[in-house]
């Protein structure tokens, strides 16, 4: 097994660490589910534009930090577009 490479399981746990941090830190009120979803597309999104910048994460800090960072653009940009529609 690669030691970069994150299996299925290990994504749902740190991306809902990531997603449970991220919406503490954004003082967001979701829940568990939604927290494993934040995380795992948050984490997703930011290694997409980390890779644009030329950063690369490996492992599963790496990704616990991706996660945390895109979950964090998620939901900034979850309330930036519920904001304008009032």
């Amino acid at each position: 097994m690669d030691e970069t490479s994150v299996g299925w399981i290990a994504a749902i746990i740190i991306g809902g660490l990531a997603g449970w941090i991220a919406s503490a830190v954004m003082n967001s009120n979701t829940g568990v589910f939604l927290n494993i979803i934040l995380g795992i597309i948050g984490a997703a999104i930011a290694s997409f534009l980390f890779g644009l910048l030329g950063v690369s994460f490996g492992g599963w800090i790496g990704y616990l930090v991706a996660g945390v960072v895109g979950a964090c653009i998620l939901i900034w940009g979850s309330r930036a577009v519920s904001s304008k529609g009032r």
